[in-house]
């Protein structure tokens, strides 16, 4: 059985939280650095799992200050 990668683990995560109303629209996530202590892995990790999020709209970065959770599509 293939082992799910941590950043897979770390986005489906997130994923769940958001999609259980946990992180609501405009919600800002924690900081990199205390994602990455949550979680206990890498900065790069964390990066990946943020992309994965991005790419589904589910989050939006937004530049010096943070990454938040996005408003429903649709």
């Amino acid at each position: 059985m293939p082992v799910t990668p941590f950043y897979e683990r770390i986005a489906n995560d997130i994923r769940t939280k958001i999609k259980s109303g946990e992180l609501k629209p405009g919600d800002k996530l924690p900081s990199i650095s205390e994602l990455c202590r949550q979680y206990d892995v890498s900065t790069q990790v964390i990066r990946s799992a943020m992309l994965m999020l991005r790419a589904e709209g589910l989050v939006e970065g937004h530049q010096g200050r943070g990454v938040y959770v996005r408003g429903r599509a649709g």
